[in-house]
């Protein structure tokens, strides 16, 4: 596979044609934040806290570097007062849902983000996909999925699939960045799973 040259932090580093920006910094030791990311899925973009900036011929842009692939020459700032502004702002937009969730309290910490700068909405949920990307990419059983849409979107177990399927597996909890999902589980389960016969009839 053919690889390309350009610069992180003004780092010369290369990496595969097809990789990520993240990818890219991340097999190099360089750190950007993700909440969403995880390398057994397929790149979501959904939290936006990987923005970086990008320079090409020139011209500089804000790009989302799990989704950004690399190309030749470019040259990448994981880290300005810009970025972290940014950074800054969208974690506390995510606080006002999960304020005491310990990712985002460490990362609030390192971007000096205010938790009660939004109006609290706490529905523990940010929206970050992992659980139902991986229930559908990895594990193929489509158990859990979103529903409605914008600001309303939730993330709800389908009860006839869950039933069945989620008390041997769980491997979708440990990924929640808020540690919602397994409460949201076993909520799920006392509500609206349906019975399990004996013998499974």
């Amino acid at each position: 596979m053919s690889e390309v040259q350009f610069e992180i932090d003004g780092k010369k580093v290369k990496a595969a044609k097809g990789k990520t920006i993240l990818e890219a910094a991340r097999a190099e030791g360089i750190y950007i934040p993700s909440l969403c990311y995880h390398e057994k899925l397929e790149p979501f973009g959904g939290c936006r806290l990987c923005i970086v900036e990008v320079e090409e011929r020139g011209w500089t842009k804000m790009v989302v570097s799990c989704v950004y692939p690399v190309a030749e020459n470019i040259k990448v700032t994981t880290r300005s007062e810009k970025i972290d502004r940014i950074r800054k702002t969208i974690i506390e937009l995510l606080m006002a849902h999960a304020p005491e969730a310990p990712e985002l309290v460490k990362l609030a910490e390192e971007y000096g983000a205010d938790k009660d700068r939004y109006e609290q909405d706490t529905s523990f949920c940010i929206h970050c996909g992992l659980c139902v990307r991986y229930c559908n990419e990895v594990k193929g059983k489509n158990a859990i999925g979103f529903v409605d849409r914008g600001i309303n979107k939730e993330i709800s177990f389908i009860p006839e699939i869950a039933a069945v399927e989620c008390n041997d597996c769980k491997e979708c909890f440990p990924l929640c960045p808020t540690s919602y999902l397994q409460a949201a589980f076993v909520l799920a389960q006392a509500l609206s799973f349906p019975p399990v016969k004996p013998g499974g009839e």
